[in-house]
């Protein structure tokens, strides 16, 4: 079993499958940019686990020790001896591929699987930065990954089927997910399909069919989700919704996940959801 863990990134997603790894056992590194982030991430981390104990869900012991299976660096160089990496950093491709590039030469175990955690890009271009992409897949999370039990695999053309078991395995055994499959489409299988469905909220919007409450009341009381689609976008972040849109529209070309323009418009004035206080509702108090 894999226990030599390392999480590219501290961020919501980052802390995220760090905090799960480390509560599984696993020797977690976690890497930052700049020792601020890192400091950042960690006190997110701690946060998380305080929740956690204070909601019965966690006992200090067990917080005590996932504290104690973590270190954070700012040195991609302390990569070395990990058997799993987990990248969850900005959807940015050209960062990502540099990420990797470096984390190719780095990782010594030919073995190591090299996940990304991206929403929308595509692993083989990736993979493709790499000389050795056949340890190269992609491992995607869902916010908050201490909550949600899902995973999604995605190995791209050419993903070692022996790399992929390592990293699908170690989600489900150790971490506790549920995996599933999809080929190296942009959107995977959830975003394919959740994407459009958040579009088509913000154009109601945009159009006056609604307000952002009667679309979401409809959706929660009409459908039996969870929250409706607005809120969900404002806690996924705008501009993360219109990135993804972005991306997908340029590999389909399907009119349903160009980003409407009110959208653009929101994340040009900083409107960006939760992370930023305002978005379709305001988080601000």
């Amino acid at each position: 079993m894999v226990q030599r863990v390392g999480v590219i990134g501290a961020g919501l997603m980052g802390a995220g499958i760090a905090e799960v790894a480390a509560k599984a056992g696993s020797d977690v590194l976690v890497w930052e940019a700049k020792q601020e982030f890192a400091d950042a991430g960690r006190a997110r981390l701690e946060k998380s686990l305080d929740k956690a104990v204070s909601r019965g869900k966690l006992s200090e012991e067990d917080r005590d020790a996932a504290l104690g299976h973590l270190t954070f660096t700012t040195e991609l160089k302390d990569f070395a001896d990990r058997e799993i990496v987990i990248e969850a950093i900005v959807e940015n491709e050209e960062i990502k591929k540099d990420v990797f590039r470096q984390l190719d030469e780095i990782v010594e175990d030919p073995k190591a699987a090299l996940c990304s955690n991206t929403s929308s890009l595509p692993i083989q271009t990736i993979a493709s930065a790499t000389k050795n992409p056949g340890r190269v897949l992609g491992l995607h999370f869902f916010n908050p990954v201490p909550v949600l039990p899902l995973v999604e695999v995605i190995p791209a053309l050419t993903s070692d089927d022996e790399v992929v078991e390592r990293a699908q395995t170690y989600a489900t055994e150790a971490l506790g997910k549920t995996a599933i499959r999809a080929k190296d489409r942009s959107g995977f299988i959830v975003n394919f399909l959740l994407v459009p469905y958040m579009l088509s909220a913000v154009r109601m919007v945009e159009q006056g069919v609604a307000t952002p409450e009667d679309i979401d009341t409809g959706m929660k009381l009409g459908a039996s989700h969870p929250m409706g689609p607005l809120t969900l976008a404002d806690m996924v972040g705008l501009d993360t919704c219109a990135f993804i849109a972005d991306v997908m529209h340029k590999e389909y070309g399907d009119p349903s996940y160009a980003c409407p323009p009110l959208l653009r418009r929101m994340v040009t004035a900083g409107h960006l959801g939760r992370k930023s206080g305002k978005g379709f509702y305001d988080y601000s108090k």
